[in-house]
């Protein structure tokens, strides 16, 4: 069903459902932030959610009881998650990004924005490992795009594996705009999958800046792999501003943050 044939009330309540299964658990707070509603609203969603979705409700909010409470949603899925915060993190991610300029997009829901967001743009090189982003930038004439091949992984559209690593072992990269699943102090950045892991290390590694972007609903949080810590990053560009301790030790790193307008 498409969402133009969906009330307001199942809108909201498709959008709780996918945050819960990205996310594991969600607070009556965070619904109320995220969505704008009340919360007298969001409770009853819980409740309703609650009798037809794996979820269990909880003293302020609830948990998704699927097979994982952490596992990876589909790229479909992801997309209906932030949207909006994800066109202004790329809004910004853009800004940043002058002609000459070779620039690195991992896979993801962000990065993909931030294609969306340069297609117009002259006289760059974007280098990726994710189909879905050379698709959107393969008709923009004045972007020179470098896909490294290799296997494909359905969920996120990244291509991993020994090819793609190798590949990318012999570029240079300007600047990085590297998507993660999750950024937390003790654990730095995480993703759900090893081999994206592990060509995100070699993007990294080949960039003379990292730039991490993410939504607010990544931070906290922490995936299964972990592709490098905070410091491996020269930047951040987020949403909304950080808590503070989270923004100290960023501060601290010498890590710049950028908040999207």
């Amino acid at each position: 069903m498409s969402s133009q044939s969906l009330s307001k009330g199942d809108q909201r309540r498709e959008t709780i459902v996918m945050m819960l299964k990205q996310q594991g658990r969600i607070s009556v707070q965070e619904i109320v932030d995220h969505l704008q509603c009340s919360e007298a609203t969001a409770r009853r969603d819980l409740d309703l959610l609650e009798k037809s979705e794996a979820i269990i409700r909880t003293i302020g909010g609830a948990i998704f009881d699927g097979h994982s409470p952490a596992r990876e949603v589909s790229f479909e899925e992801k997309t209906s998650i932030s949207w909006l915060e994800k066109e202004r993190i790329a809004a910004k991610a853009a800004s940043l990004i002058n002609e000459g300029d070779i620039i690195g997009l991992s896979g993801g829901t962000t990065t993909y924005h931030i294609a969306r967001a340069i297609k117009s743009m002259k006289g760059i090189t974007v280098v990726t490992n994710a189909v879905n982003i050379a698709m959107e930038l393969a008709d923009s004439d004045d972007i020179q795009v470098v896909v490294a091949g290799g296997v494909l992984r359905h969920k996120s559209f990244e291509l991993c594996g020994p090819l793609a690593e190798k590949v990318i072992e012999s570029l240079n990269i300007g600047k990085m705009f590297l998507g993660i699943d999750g950024v937390a102090l003790s654990q730095g950045m995480t993703t759900y999958s090893e081999s994206e892991a592990n060509i995100a290390k070699i993007l990294i590694k080949r960039s003379e800046q990292t730039f991490a972007v993410f939504d607010r609903t990544k931070v906290g949080r922490v995936s299964l792999f972990s592709i490098a810590p905070l410091s491996a990053a020269q930047a951040c560009i987020t949403d909304a501003p950080l808590d503070p301790d989270f923004h100290q030790e960023l501060e601290r790193q010498h890590i710049r943050v950028f908040v999207a307008d």
